[in-house]
């Protein structure tokens, strides 16, 4: 089989495109043709060598996972022996971080509970889009944020996967209105996505517009946290879904502290999977669907994790893996 690895840190320039035997299912676990993948801040950190990667990946150079990628879109190939919630031909979606990664190859051998049924109506390459940043979304609107109608809501770094998938969850909660902050080119698409407001982070800082929301969602966590407590109205909720290390600590022990007015920083620990089968659900009732920025071939893959990496798409970027 095809599969995108790599040997060593760095850029887009460490990946390759190989011939590798095709794994096989061994007791307890399903092959999967991997028809989509599509790409995630993670695994471009995992590539690069971001240092928290290296417990996961190796040190210094990776040994553990040599095939990126995480979210997939397939169909079961062949079962190996015990399994019985899948049969051959099932079409299936799931994010395989916490089970190995290898999404950007032909096949993959995974155990079942990374797996969830796709919709009928569902195609590849929409499955292929959802797994992490819609669990993030759900987790961050709703388990952690606890977003009501009525309220105001922002997401920060709004042009991506999480974004994206968000507003729609916000749009289906009730009358909520949302703020999108990305950069000054995105900012139309953003708008048809529903956007009450939308806000250039490149001649605006949110945080000392003077506005305020009941919840904030952010994928890019790039400020101190007393900014986003002073954007926080009283019993708010930050919610970080992505950034860098330092950042990401220092909201996780001011937030440990305590805050008297019962504002909240929260950083959202990912549940893999856990609710593939609500946005399932959701899909099928025609109120939810993810947004596409483009599709690529597997062999394009460096080529496209350079442009993922100038963050200039909306939405999800999805890579066709297997014919």
């Amino acid at each position: 089989m095809k599969a995108i690895m790599f040997d060593r840190y760095g850029g887009s320039e460490v990946l390759s495109l190989r011939d590798i035997p095709t794994p096989a299912p061994s007791k307890g676990r399903v092959l999967v043709r991997v028809r989509a993948a599509s790409i995630n801040d993670w695994e471009w950190q995992m590539i690069q060598g971001e240092f928290t990667n290296w417990l996961m990946a190796g040190w210094f150079a990776p040994k553990r996972i040599r095939i990126p990628g995480y979210d997939i879109a397939g169909e079961i190939e062949s079962v190996g022996p015990g399994v019985q919630a899948f049969e051959v031909g099932d079409r299936v979606y799931g994010d395989l971080s916490a089970v190995g990664f290898g999404a950007f190859a032909e096949s993959v051998s995974v155990p079942p509970r990374a797996l969830a049924r796709m919709p009928d109506a569902m195609s590849f390459e929409q499955a292929a889009a959802i797994p992490q940043a819609g669990m993030l979304a759900v987790q961050a609107l709703i388990d952690v944020g606890r977003l009501a109608p009525g309220q105001r809501l922002l997401f920060n770094g709004a042009g991506g996967g999480v974004g994206t998938m968000g507003i729609q969850l916000a749009r289906n909660i009730g009358d909520v209105h949302v703020t999108m902050v990305d950069h000054g080119n995105k900012l139309d698409r953003l708008r048809s996505l529903g956007a009450d407001e939308v806000v250039d982070y490149t001649q605006q800082d949110f945080t000392r517009a003077g506005s305020r929301w009941d919840l904030i969602v952010d994928a890019k966590t790039s400020l101190p946290p007393s900014a986003y407590l002073r954007a926080l109205n009283h019993g708010g909720t930050y919610a970080t879904v992505g950034g860098r290390l330092g950042r990401l600590l220092q909201l996780f022990l001011r937030g440990r502290m305590g805050i008297p007015d019962g504002r909240k920083l929260r950083v959202v620990a990912l549940n893999q999977n856990r609710e593939l089968d609500f946005l399932s659900g959701l899909f099928t009732e025609g109120v939810f669907a993810p947004v596409i920025d483009s599709v690529h071939e597997l062999e394009d893959l460096p080529s496209v994790m350079a442009y993922y990496d100038r963050a200039e798409q909306v939405g999800k970027i999805v890579v066709r893996c297997a014919t």
